[in-house]
Formats: structure tokens, sequence, C-alpha cells
């Protein structure tokens, strides 16, 4: 019964948000050609940062996973809303970039990013297989442990 987005969303016990609205000056997504593309998301839940600090000293990698599948939950959200509430207009998901708040000595950015690999793989089945960047960097905007950002294809 799991074949389309929403009911893997629903076996997976996931609804997902309201799409954010931007925090400073950008837009959520831009959309060109056949492209859909998301501004990185943050690790929000029921309105609030739920993961803040960073890998190595603050946050350890089943939390910095947790983090980055909720910023997954969040990416999906922004599609939604872009694709006016029609996730079956996902043609495929190109590649995402998972930015992993890292202590310098931290080298599991590849570990945390599996969080948010492993959501869309589950979610959107072989359309979620993509590539993907997982890069440390020293902080994030609010502090938060992670950041994804998504391109998809547009069926």
């Amino acid at each position: 019964m799991a074949d389309t987005i929403e009911a893997r969303l629903s076996a997976a016990g996931v609804t997902l948000p309201e799409a954010a609205a931007p925090a400073a000056n950008y837009i959520p997504t831009v959309t060109y050609g056949a492209i859909l593309q998301t501004s990185g998301q943050l690790p929000m839940e029921n309105g609030a940062l739920a993961v803040t600090g960073k890998h190595g000293t603050e946050v350890d990698v089943e939390t910095g996973q947790k983090a980055a599948r909720l910023c997954a939950i969040n990416v999906l959200a922004q599609a939604k809303s872009a694709l006016g509430g029609d996730l079956s207009k996902i043609g495929r998901l190109l590649k995402i970039t998972v930015f992993v708040a890292s202590d310098p000595s931290f080298a599991e950015q590849h570990k945390v990013a599996n969080g948010a690999s492993d959501f869309f793989v589950e979610i959107l089945g072989d359309k979620g297989r993509h590539a993907r960047s997982a890069v440390g960097v020293p902080a994030l905007p609010m502090n938060a442990a992670v950041e994804v950002e998504a391109t998809f294809e547009i069926a």
C-alpha cells in the first residue's frame, strides 16, 4: 500500500509541517525549468530549533542523524509547498548538501548526513537515491547542528 510518497510518509509516522517562512532575505525555493532547488533547512520541530551545537564536542553522531532527518523532513515540506501540495510531481531527488556544524577534530560528517539520505530513500524510494556532499562547517545559523538543502527534478 505504501506506493505513494504520502503513503510512505504515513507509514513512517511522519506528518510534514507547514513550510517554514524564510528567516532572512531569501526565498525558500527556486524553480528553474524542471529543477526545484530548496534553500537550506534547519532541524526545526514543532516550530522550534530541535538540535543545536557542534558535532564532536556537544552533539554526537546519533543526535546529528536525527537532526539531519528533521532537516530532510523540512526540505520535503518546502518541496511540497513549491509543488502546489503535490509530492507526486517529484521526478527525482538529484542532490543534497548536508552542512554539519563541527569541531575541527570531527570527521564523521558523512555519518551524520546519512540521517537525511536514509529518510529520502525511505520516503521517495528509488527516486530518493541522490548525489551528496557532506560538509563540516564551524557554525550554522542560530547555532543549528545541521542544515540540508536539496535539488529535485520535477516530473
